[in-house]
């Protein structure tokens, strides 16, 4: 079973099942989907970035 917390499910908000998923830490982390309908680079080096945009010093 999932667990959810109050922030999580605040953030959850306007987003749908192929936008995100929840890693072992519990963590949100974006799909290559979302960061396409988002339209643009936030660069800040995400795990499924589609622009691949890579930071500096990882």
């Amino acid at each position: 079973m999932e667990k959810k917390t109050k922030n999580t499910e605040e953030a959850n908000r306007g987003l749908s099942k192929e936008d995100f998923y929840l890693n072992e830490q519990g963590f949100m982390v974006f799909t290559e989907a979302y960061h396409l309908k988002r339209g643009f680079c936030c660069k800040n080096g995400c795990r499924h970035c589609p622009y691949r945009f890579l930071k500096q010093g990882i």
